[in-house]
């Protein structure tokens, strides 16, 4: 949805395209010279949108795009064409027809998919270029490093194979520092082991946007990952190279359906689930868990309304939350617009606040935001 118009919604999300094209240039600004930038855009842009976030970054000067599963990949090829586009999950048996029909690279993590592949390719008369993924400490996919010299010498016999890149994953880059180093050098060890390789030649990359916080730039990496930082998501404490800010693009807002006064002692929502300890002035927001405010923000977290903080009272319900307003001075009414994330007027909700609230990560709330929250995409 593209009509900047909310008057008519009352559940909604507002999406700063403008702010993420800044987002992009600066961290591109903070990187090494000739290190290319792909933008990870899976779960539908982590609940952005993937069809305007995905243009918006094509316009931007991205190098290349990654997503989780090879239908999300052809989603971005009808977007546009002459990015790379490389699949970070696993490709099914039957998913691999794809690869060919939308010039995908796959990554490869077992000898199984080194004959599948190939096969494939031979039958086409193609020759398809993919990736190989080490596993350095992460455990899901990838062949693990001590065994990688096996699948290195299976590729090297696969003629319609073509290598295009090697990567790992870091699983404890925001808070583990030694292991990240470690990982570091057990995929840097299984790539010096290949005599075969000439890794200048390929696209070697393991630095997603908590990674790169260690980024080493005299290192053999020539690629990052960047998926949450470009959305302005910050799950880790330093920021890119020291230097580099983003801004969240994300806001999602609703408004308030009634508001009503409750004596002393009524009791809130399912399960009686608070109890007025005063008489209070409360206000129903159009919105619960089935637009995605998670339930574990029951009888906990604000919302802003005026820009005042609002404390959320008793169980969050699928489509109505309740809000105590009677401190604000400012009437509340019918229509008023409610930000559960973002900022308003002069009070915020960051994001990351709300998700603490939630006992979850910011990328989970994002996604869990649902379809039937329309996306308003600003370009101002």
């Amino acid at each position: 949805m593209t009509n900047s118009s909310t008057a008519t919604l009352r559940c909604w999300a507002e999406i700063d395209l403008t702010a993420l094209e800044r987002n992009l240039k600066s961290i591109r600004a903070a990187l090494p010279e000739g290190i290319r930038y792909m933008a990870v855009v899976k779960a539908d842009a982590y609940g952005h949108g993937m069809q305007q976030s995905v243009a918006r970054l094509m316009h931007a000067g991205v190098d290349m795009f990654a997503v989780a599963n090879v239908l999300e990949a052809v989603n971005i090829r009808e977007i546009g064409t002459g990015w790379p586009i490389i699949v970070l999950g696993a490709t099914l048996e039957n998913e691999e027809s794809y690869l060919f029909e939308y010039d995908l690279i796959p990554i490869i993590s077992t000898i199984e998919e080194i004959s599948r592949f190939n096969a494939k390719a031979e039958k086409r008369g193609k020759i398809l270029k993919a990736h190989v993924k080490i596993d350095t400490g992460m455990g899901r996919l990838g062949i693990w490093h001590e065994y990688a010299d096996t699948l290195f010498d299976a590729l090297r016999e696969a003629k319609n194979l073509q290598l295009d890149g090697i990567y790992t994953h870091f699983a404890a880059a925001d808070r583990d520092p030694e292991f990240t180093r470690q990982q570091r050098q057990l995929f840097t060890d299984a790539i010096d082991r290949i005599d075969w390789i000439q890794a200048e030649e390929l696209l070697i990359h393991a630095d997603n946007s908590a990674g790169i916080t260690t980024f080493a730039p005299d290192s053999i990496y020539n690629a990052v990952r960047i998926g949450l930082l470009q959305f302005g998501i910050r799950p880790y404490p330093r920021s890119l190279l020291g230097n580099v800010e983003t801004t969240p693009i994300f806001r999602f807002k609703s408004r308030v359906g009634i508001v009503k006064t409750l004596p002393a002692g009524a009791s809130i929502s399912y399960g009686r689930s608070r109890v007025l300890e005063r008489q209070s002035r409360i206000a129903i927001v159009c919105a619960g868990y089935g637009d995605g405010v998670p339930l574990p923000l029951s009888n906990r977290g604000d919302v802003l309304i005026h820009g005042q903080r609002c404390p959320i009272l008793g169980k969050i319900t699928m489509d109505q939350t309740i809000v105590d307003v009677t401190d604000l001075q400012t009437p509340v009414r019918s229509g008023d617009v409610v930000t559960l994330i973002g900022p308003q007027d002069s009070g915020e909700i960051p994001l990351e606040e709300f998700s603490n609230w939630a006992q979850t990560i910011s990328w989970e709330v994002l996604c869990s935001v649902t379809k039937r929250v329309p996306r308003i995409y600003t370009t101002g």
